[in-house]
């Protein structure tokens, strides 16, 4: 049954995950939830297909692992998802969504991201969060000595 598989639809949570598998023909032949071990070592096992995942938090991560087991992965933004879900809003169907939106010819795809360039971003993010935090802090500590009537112009040289 795995040879026959061309898109793996994966709908991504922290626990579980929802794989919907997709034929050559475009019929599903089952969806169902996995669990985190268990959906990596199907990856493994499976015959090189499309992997396809809503491009989120931890789909750079699984997109990475699919690649290494001769995958190829395309990860859809949720807004290009959205109008796929037929009925209402539960996993099964966003797996299916998923599914139908990576079929598209005219979909457009995020690249998957190295571990080394979403370390970069993690740096830069972090530290624009600390500068900010600091900017914050000096302002609130200036707005309290304002209340005892202790004050100093800004300093306003680069």
């Amino acid at each position: 049954m795995t040879s026959k598989i061309s898109i793996l639809a994966i709908d991504l949570a922290k626990g579980s995950f929802q794989v919907c598998a997709v034929g050559c023909d475009g019929t599903v032949l089952y969806n169902r939830a996995l669990s985190r071990n268990r959906l990596a070592t199907l990856l493994g096992e499976q015959p090189a297909c499309v992997v396809a995942m809503e491009a989120c938090a931890t789909s750079h991560h699984w997109g990475r692992m699919a690649q290494s087991h001769g995958h190829e992965v395309r990860l859809v933004p949720a807004a290009y998802v959205k109008p796929f879900v037929r009925r209402q809003k539960n996993d099964r169907a966003d797996a299916e969504a998923i599914a139908e939106a990576a079929m598209r010819p005219t979909m457009r795809f995020v690249a998957v991201k190295s571990a080394e360039t979403q370390g970069r971003a993690v740096a830069f993010r972090t530290h624009q969060c600390l500068v900010r935090q600091r900017t914050q802090l000096i302002n609130a500590l200036r707005g309290h000595l304002a209340e005892f009537g202790w004050w100093r112009r800004r300093d306003r040289r680069a």
